[in-house]
This record gives structure tokens, sequence and C-alpha cells, in this order.
């Protein structure tokens, strides 16, 4: 082989280690990409792992939102049932009423039949009785205080002796359940 040709082989021997290193840092970048690689497969593990963290805090919030809506649903119905009962006692109470008050009228008129002023005087202690038993309360007494809210003023009269705003007269009694009214005391105010 002549000069020229080692030359020529020469350089390219030399070349020929750069041209592997070349080749072989590729390579290293892959080498070096692949646990970059590797990496980015954890986040989505992690993402994964997040995004199920994510839908079970979402589903505990939507079970704790609904344990609370049927918590506030089950005292809604409780409360809506007392009512219920409430307004019925009052609907059926505020029926008997006039009775209450034909037994008054009874009471009040002058007899000469003991045994029958006796009898409707029973009656009436057991109806009272009973109205008691069921929560029901008389109001409206003359000398009380005039409640806009409880009584129905129907006459107004001046007199010095009472003081403003108070029951003078009582035509009729008033009835409640509680706080709530019956009927309302029919009354006259003075002042």
């Amino acid at each position: 082989m002549s000069k020229k040709d080692k030359e020529k082989k020469a350089p390219v021997t030399e070349k020929a280690p750069e041209a592997e290193k070349a080749v072989e840092e590729p390579k290293e970048a892959p080498a070096e990409e692949a646990p970059k690689e590797e990496a980015p497969k954890e986040e989505p593990k992690e993402s994964e792992l997040e995004k199920a963290q994510k839908a079970q805090a979402a589903e505990h919030d939507q079970y704790l939102r609904l344990a609370a809506e049927y918590d506030n649903f089950r005292k809604r119905s409780r409360k809506e049932k007392e009512a219920l009962y409430t307004d019925v006692k009052v609907e059926t109470v505020a029926k008997f009423l006039p009775v209450y008050d034909n037994l008054e009228r009874a009471l009040a008129n002058e007899t000469s039949d003991e045994a029958y002023k006796k009898g409707v005087e029973l009656i009436m202690a057991e109806f009272k009785k009973i109205m008691s038993g069921l929560g029901v309360e008389e109001f409206g007494e003359a000398g009380d205080a005039f409640d806009p809210n409880a009584h129905n003023a129907v006459m107004h009269i001046e007199n010095e002796e009472l003081g403003e705003n108070v029951i003078a007269q009582v035509f009729q009694k008033g009835f409640r359940i509680g706080e709530k009214v019956i009927r309302h005391a029919v009354v006259q105010v003075a002042n």
C-alpha cells in the first residue's frame, strides 16, 4: 500500500473513533431520554392517582351533601307532621267551639230546674277538661291587656277607672293551642 492509501486509511481510522463517538453520543442521548420517558410515565400515574383522589373526594362530598339533604328532609318532614297534627287539632276544636258557646249561654240563663242546671254544669266541666287535655287554653278576661294578635276589639269605651288598652268586657272567649290562636276573643277595649 502506498503512503497515500495509508493516510487515507489513517484519517479514516482516526475519523472512525470520532464517528463512533458521534454514534455513541446519540446512543447516550436516548439513554438519557429513557429516564425522562420513565418520569412522564410516573407523572401520568401520579396524575391518575390525583384524578382518582379528586374523583373520590367529589364522591365523598356528594355523599355528605346527600346525607345532609336527607337529614334536613327528615327534620322538615317531622316538623310538617307536627304542624299538620296541630292544624287538624285546631280545626277540630274550632268546630266544637259553638257547642262551648251554647253551654255558656245555657249556664248564664236563670232556670228554676236545679237538675237541668247541674247537668249543664257537669257537661261544661267535662268539656273544659277535654279541651285542657288537648292543650287548648282559654283567654280573654276583663282586665287583661289588649293584644291585637289575640283579641278582636268590636267596641271602645272611655273609662277612667281602667287603664289604657285594657279589656273592659268580653263578649266571646278566645282559644289557642300553644301560640296558635284558634279563635280570637271578641272584646270591648277601654281608653
